[in-house]
């Protein structure tokens, strides 16, 4: 009896360790596959190419679109970074890193191609400076000499951030016009082209010098002096491929694109001059 019932006291099976250590291992497979899951092993889809374009203010109605346009034809992102074109040179140099740069003149890109920065480069479009005052020309300006009349209250480009304070500097120069004598009458220096816009179109100044693309934006609040060929100083808007770039192939597909008809027809329906003027 005793035998019996010791007899019916034991394992039916010798496989409990076993069951055990199956169920262990396919524990630990679960766990070891939520966790590939979570951090993407095993994933063969590659991350998709993003470009980083220094881009200059004034140039950002035209860029946006472009940028949406190349990122649909290509599969390939760009993260834009406008500010002013000195500005951005100044970035580009301080991080090493990104793979365009558009600022609003060719100076700018000139002067990063002599430090090393640039691989490459084509024109974009041309920026021709105007004078930009309030809605129906209260003030009656007409003329750069204008700018110097006692009483108007003029902005201007910081010649030391953007392109558009340089070129101004330029013009007042070209025309023997003393920067004393315009001084005296700025009461804004921007950081930005658009900002002197603004500045306009909210009545603060009676007259700023932008490029005509900008002008063109604010038309619905402001009036267009333009300045005559003989007296002005044009600009050439070029891009270039920074030395740089972490991705070459797709920086220099964007560059193609800028230059191209399509890319070109994108500045055309933002009222960006696209030649040369005479």
């Amino acid at each position: 009896m005793s035998s019996g019932m010791s007899s019916n006291l034991r394992p039916k099976s010798g496989n409990s360790a076993h069951t055990f250590s199956g169920r262990r291992y396919g524990g630990l497979l679960v766990l070891t596959t939520l966790l590939c899951l979570c951090l993407g092993c095993g994933s063969d889809k590659p991350q998709q190419t993003k470009l980083l374009l220094y881009c200059g203010a004034g140039i950002r109605p035209a860029a946006a679109e472009l940028v949406r346009e190349f990122t649909r034809r290509h599969g390939v992102a760009v993260e834009c970074d406008y500010a002013g074109s000195e500005v951005l040179l100044a970035r580009i140099k301080l991080s090493g890193r990104g793979d365009l740069y558009m600022p609003g003149d060719v100076y700018y890109v000139d002067q990063a191609e002599r430090e090393g920065l640039i691989a490459s480069k084509k024109t974009a479009c041309y920026f021709v400076p105007v004078i930009l005052v309030q809605k129906g020309n209260p003030k009656n300006i007409k003329t750069l000499a204008d700018l110097i009349r006692p009483g108007i209250k003029v902005g201007l480009g910081d010649s030391n951030a953007c392109a558009i304070g340089r070129k101004s500097s330029r013009i007042f120069a070209k025309n023997n016009i003393p920067g004393e004598n315009v001084n005296r009458n700025v009461k804004f220096r921007s950081l930005t082209v658009n900002e002197l816009g603004n500045h306009i179109k909210l009545g603060q100044l009676d007259a700023v010098i932008v490029w005509d693309a900008v002008a063109a934006y604010f038309a619905d609040n402001a009036t267009t002096v333009p300045i005559p060929a003989e007296q002005n100083v044009v600009s050439t808007v070029a891009v270039g491929v920074l030395s740089c770039s972490e991705h070459p192939k797709s920086a220099e597909e964007f560059l193609k694109f800028i230059a191209s008809e399509p890319g070109q027809a994108i500045f055309k329906k933002h009222r960006y001059t696209t030649t040369l003027p005479e």
